[in-house]
């Protein structure tokens, strides 16, 4: 099963409370994006966006350019019909994030759990090269730390330090600074994450 058939499996058997990456508010990914203090024009994409619910805060507070990408159609289709008519104020992709290809660049780009499920070089190094040709402001990224779990969906992950995924991100982006969290799902076990900013290098 590839991962695209995996992911609208998921998507279309369960429901958001029965996957353990829910959150009903997405607190320090909010904290981080407001922290830049960027305009409301600024754009932005989720990456792996599903049916976070960080579209929904980012549209109550005001932003004009959101995009949401996602591997699963399924997953976009729920957060649509969930935002109703605000929907039409979002670009929506579906893509693996390794095979998108975009058509122009990001103020900030957002992922949350996405990074960790790519475990092989050629796919780190894929995705870096998609977020070095898309980023030309911050990267914020949330993975599972070192202390996290091995395995989410019934998929491994990679962990990371704030070290190791400030040595991969290297090549294009610089460490603004991380935090840890803690996330509790929503069967009350507890995962912890490493959240970081970073910002795009300087091209040459």
């Amino acid at each position: 099963m590839d991962n695209r058939h995996h992911w609208e499996n998921i998507y279309e058997r369960k429901q958001s409370h029965e996957v353990s990456w829910t959150q009903d508010t997405p607190a320090t990914s909010l904290q981080f994006i407001q922290s830049l203090q960027l305009p409301k024009s600024a754009s932005i994409i989720d990456i792996g966006g599903g049916e976070s619910r960080l579209v929904d805060f980012l549209l109550h507070e005001g932003y004009e350019n959101i995009t949401v990408l996602d591997i699963s159609a399924n997953a976009l289709e729920k957060t649509k019909q969930r935002l109703g008519p605000g929907a039409q104020r979002v670009k929506w992709i579906v893509s693996d994030i390794t095979a998108f290809e975009p058509d122009t660049t990001y103020d900030i780009w957002h992922d949350r759990a996405t990074f960790h499920f790519l475990t092989t070089p050629a796919q780190i190094a894929r995705y870096l090269q998609v977020a070095g040709q898309a980023v030309n402001g911050y990267l914020v990224i949330g993975t599972f730390s070192e202390n996290g779990p091995e395995t989410c969906s019934g998929l491994p992950i990679q962990r990371y330090s704030e070290a190791s995924l400030e040595q991969q991100l290297s090549p294009y982006f610089e460490k603004v600074r991380c935090i840890k969290e803690e996330h509790v799902t929503p069967f009350q076990t507890r995962q912890e994450f490493l959240f970081c900013l970073f910002k795009r290098k300087q091209q040459e």
